[in-house]
């Protein structure tokens, strides 16, 4: 199965995604991984990708699609693959169609995990983290016994810059904008699948699975 996981910052993309590989023997493929493994091996497009990132440009569509080539093409991912960070653009999605048709594959589905902006935010704010080990506990998912204080070491719990509202609030907006655009891409394609990501754990990974059972 080739499958791609959409969501906006805090919607559970990540858990879902370790749930899925554990069922399926298919890979998990972000953007980030595939980047640092391009660098790390030395070859030509990692080397060209890291020229950009080393100037704090972004990298362009075609080196990044160049990367995604390479890594679908691996024996891990002739079997199937789940995407995550990748297409980012409608134009990168295009390319990834046509690169799919090109081996006889295709988008089977693009599960889009939903969750209110109102939620996301409770959800990203929320994070605390300690300030002399560096464990993390959540306001709502995960509190400290003692408010601002950790539990391991009695540190001073502190808020990372940018999990601020308004920083957080400024992420959002800027996510939404770039993926609609996306969402209607695969939506008029018809592999577009939207899950309620505002559930328990369980309820959204039941629905992810049902999805993929009817592939």
């Amino acid at each position: 199965m080739n499958i791609i996981l959409m969501g906006l910052p805090g919607a559970g993309k990540g858990t879902q995604a370790s749930e899925i590989i554990k069922k399926y023997p298919i890979p998990h493929i972000s953007t980030g991984d595939m980047f640092r493994a391009a660098i790390k091996n030395g070859t030509p497009l990692g080397k060209e990708a890291k020229s950009f990132m080393d100037k704090g440009e972004l990298v362009p569509d075609e080196v990044t699609i160049g990367i995604v080539k390479e890594r679908l093409a691996e024996e891990d991912a002739k079997k199937g693959f789940l995407l995550d960070g990748f297409p980012r653009t409608v134009e990168q999605a295009a390319a990834l169609n046509q690169m799919l048709e090109e081996t006889g594959r295709k988008i089977e589905a693009v599960i889009n995990i939903e969750v209110q902006e109102e939620e996301l935010m409770n959800r990203l704010t929320g994070r605390r983290i300690c300030e002399t080990c560096g464990t993390t506990y959540h306001l709502v998912f995960n509190p400290p016994k003692v408010e601002g204080i950790c539990d391991l070491d009695g540190g001073k719990l502190y808020q990372r810059e940018d999990d601020n509202p308004e920083t957080v609030a400024n992420r959002l907006s800027v996510n939404i904008k770039q993926t609609q655009p996306l969402l209607d891409f695969y939506r008029e394609q018809g592999v577009l699948r939207n899950i309620d990501g505002s559930r328990e754990i369980q309820e959204v990974t039941g629905d992810v699975e049902s999805i993929l059972t009817n592939l």
